[in-house]
């Protein structure tokens, strides 16, 4: 009675079994259920190393074809490759080990994907899309990007869980002139919005006939040529440089727009004044959004890395780094 029942507790676990854990928990998860310890932690970090390399190098683009499916669905398609990487190997293992079990792979598993993945978008790294051309030529719809969490410190905001409660930032640091960045939506702070920091804290902004005055002073904007999108929207693609040195390309849709003149903005202590580069087409502190406080930056966007509609972010690439530095 002993014997069997010692043999049934090392039997090497159902191929059924070990695909399902490994395609909802990973290879990770899946290798330690099969009693693969060393594979497991092999796999940790080949695909933490795999996931690394991919974001940095970006992912492969098709020129003129809509991959937005692919992206909805590739967490299927990720879970079949997990389950046919650890089924086949499960009889080749005995589950005598104590992490092979049920309790143990929970707690581990979940502390490697969820645990890590919450310290990593709320500390270093959070992945955000654009929905819109607001931020039209930086930014395009369809287009995936990482904003850096740490740039600025760490609010309430910082956390994408809803986890944190405490009222302003620790570790803070301002943003420059020029940023590009995530931030929540003042009158509905669920909603996610990205624009450009033109107005600091203190300063005066107003647009007059297309031309965006700081304190005053207009800043720099150089006709480049025209501007035409797959939308049939027309206008004039122009460099504006900030008194920071920065530049950048906004796009003029029309002249005499609704955002074209404004009245004088001056913005409060600890807020920002927010444009979008698609300066006719954009929501943003002119309008709905009026002054942003600091405590709802976000992070700034750092890099693109892919674009789900085919179009080729890497010339892109190249710009919003120089802008940003």
């Amino acid at each position: 009675m002993t014997e069997q029942a010692t043999q049934s507790e090392t039997a090497s676990r159902s191929m059924w079994t070990s695909g399902l854990i490994a395609a909802f928990g990973g290879p990770f998860a899946g290798f330690l259920w099969i009693g693969a310890g060393r594979l497991a932690v092999i796999s940790l970090i080949a695909v933490t190393a795999a996931s690394i390399a991919i974001c940095y190098a970006g992912f492969p683009v098709l020129p003129g074809m809509d991959l937005a499916a692919v992206g909805r669905y590739s967490g299927f398609g990720l879970m079949i490759v997990w389950a046919a990487i650890v089924a086949p190997l499960a009889r080749r293992f005995k589950p005598d080990k104590w992490y092979a079990q049920g309790v143990p792979v929970f707690v581990m598993a979940f502390y490697a994907t969820v645990v890590a993945g919450f310290i990593v978008r709320t500390f270093l790294f959070q992945s955000f899309s654009t929905p819109a051309g607001s931020m039209v030529p930086t930014l395009l719809e369809g287009d995936y990007f990482f904003a850096a969490k740490y740039a600025y410190g760490y609010s309430r905001y910082s956390d994408p869980f809803g986890l944190m409660t405490f009222d302003g930032r620790v570790w803070g640091a301002e943003p420059r002139r020029g940023d590009v960045v995530v931030f929540k939506f003042p009158p509905d702070p669920s909603i996610d919005y990205i624009k450009r920091v033109v107005g600091l804290p203190g300063e005066k902004i107003q647009m007059i006939e297309g031309v965006l005055h700081i304190n005053g002073v207009p800043v720099g904007l150089e006709d480049i040529g025209p501007y035409a999108s797959e939308d049939s929207q027309t206008g004039r693609l122009q460099r504006e440089t900030l008194p920071n040195g920065v530049s950048y390309s906004v796009v003029n849709l029309t002249d005499d727009a609704v955002g074209d003149n404004t009245r004088v903005f001056e913005v409060p202590g600890g807020h920002y004044f927010m444009l979008g580069d698609n300066r006719d087409n954009s929501s943003d502190s002119r309008f709905t959004v009026g002054f942003v406080p600091y405590e709802n930056l976000e992070g700034k966007v750092v890099r693109l890395y892919w674009n789900s509609s085919g179009v080729d972010y890497a010339a892109r690439q190249v710009v919003n780094r120089a802008a940003a530095n």
